[in-house]
């Protein structure tokens, strides 16, 4: 496949699942008053601002952002889920609602049903990741000479990353599919999502796929049908891009 095959295979791709994943549901994640963002706050957001985890550790952090790298990995078509932050997005999801819980039925009995049942796990997403990257770090050692999955080459992470998806690759005390499916859910959210979770720095993929963000109204462009949209996006915020 040539250079621009793949540029445009990619494009479509993540324009399909920004449909997936609407910017404007991520907002159900934090109260009404994190959406307003003050100066400070957006600097803070800037991707030039380093950031510490608060739930990951190191180790852990390491993973994530090796495993982000190979999910949605940069190319010549744009910036890949590291580049955009999506590991800092999947950390502060770790200490919000989502994260614990806060709002899912995680009573038992649990057991093997099908998704229209809901979550059947007494895990936490924040465990989840917890339990599920120790147990690949595990496995990694015992089968590629000691190292861990970050020190894999990227082939090698794909293939577990991929035994971890058709869940052929899985755990005593983990399901490695049910680890994969919010690792990959959570990257999506977070590349597409508005920075005002973290993730998508500066815009990165509304830019590539122009997607125009959070702007006040579109009257200009209602019947502009097929016309070039030229304005650049607007986060929440009301930073542009």
């Amino acid at each position: 496949m040539s250079g621009l095959e793949k540029s445009s295979s990619r494009r479509d791709f993540l324009r399909k699942m920004i449909a997936l994943v609407p910017t404007v549901s991520m907002a159900a994640y934090l109260p009404f008053s994190a959406l307003r963002t003050s100066p400070a706050q957006a600097q803070a957001n800037s991707p030039t601002q380093a950031y510490l985890p608060r739930y990951f550790n190191r180790e852990e952090w390491v993973f994530l952002h090796a495993a982000c790298a190979r999910l949605i990995p940069a190319d010549e078509s744009g910036p890949g889920a590291v580049e955009l932050g999506v590991p800092e997005f999947i950390d502060r999801e770790m200490e919000g609602p989502f994260g614990h819980a806060a709002t899912w039925y995680m009573q038992g009995p649990f057991t093997s049903a099908v998704p229209e049942l809901g979550y059947q796990s007494p895990l936490t997403p924040r465990a989840v990741y917890r339990a599920g990257i120790a147990a690949v770090d595990t496995y990694c050692r015992k089968m590629f000479s000691n190292k861990t999955f970050p020190e894999l080459p990227p082939t090698e992470q794909d293939a577990v990353l991929t035994g971890l998806e058709k869940g052929t690759l899985d755990f005593d005390n983990i399901s490695g599919k049910s680890f994969f499916g919010f690792l990959l859910q959570n990257t999506k959210e977070g590349y597409l999502a508005d920075p005002i979770h973290g993730g998508n720095k500066n815009m990165g993929s509304w830019k590539m796929i122009g997607f125009p963000g959070a702007r006040a109204d579109f009257i200009d462009w209602v019947d502009q049908y097929g016309a070039h949209y030229p304005l650049s996006p607007v986060a929440i915020s009301g930073r542009k891009g």
